[in-house]
């Protein structure tokens, strides 16, 4: 039986050795086995927490969704301008933090985009991810914006941000996030400067 409080503690070392088999050998070769190893457990052990290997990267893509919420919502708590443009740089930035540029989290995003378009619970969790980034732009570029354009000017800004993390994601680099950010914020000036015409 195991021990009281070990559940999340397990959870998370499972999800972590999950993160690292990936990143090490792609999700098709980070078997049940191979992650178990690295996370020194038996495979029993995964079947308990997940059920199988789809439950386990489910898992694994809640908690890098969490990380995403939790470094946007940090950079906007801090925020001294309470103005869109402020909002929306730090929505931009959390999108490019540390913990979803990192050679890990990099992969097994794009593994997961790639067993989203097979997989219900996955593909269930890719649609809450692209709302809730489209609707927060949306938000904040509605304070600047007549609706369409705030529309338009959000549908474009998720593109840039998707499109210039997947170009890191698959260029082999480390990723830049300096240029990322610039361009993201270059787009977002433009579609700014429009409420002011």
């Amino acid at each position: 039986m195991p021990k009281v409080g070990m559940q999340p503690i397990r959870r998370s070392q499972l999800i972590q050795a999950t993160l690292e088999a990936v990143d090490q050998v792609g999700l098709g070769d980070a078997s049940i086995a191979y992650i178990a190893r690295i996370a020194g457990v038996s495979n029993g052990i995964i079947s308990h927490y997940f059920q199988d290997k789809n439950g386990l990267l489910e898992a694994t893509m809640r908690h890098l969704m969490s990380d995403l919420s939790t470094g946007v919502r940090q950079r906007r708590a801090g925020l001294r301008d309470d103005g869109p443009r402020a909002h929306l740089r730090a929505i931009v930035e959390g999108n490019f933090d540390d913990s979803q540029v990192s050679g890990p989290a990099m992969k097994t995003w794009l593994a997961f985009w790639a067993a989203s378009m097979h997989q219900p619970s996955l593909r269930r969790l890719q649609r809450i991810n692209d709302h809730r980034l489209y609707s927060n732009l949306c938000c904040e570029l509605r304070r600047a914006l007549p609706l369409e354009q705030a529309r338009s000017a959000a549908r474009g800004l998720a593109a840039l941000i998707d499109g210039l993390w997947l170009r890191g994601a698959l260029s082999g680099d480390g990723f830049n996030t300096e240029q990322a950010l610039q361009i993201a914020y270059d787009y977002l000036d433009q579609q700014l400067a429009k409420a002011q015409a």
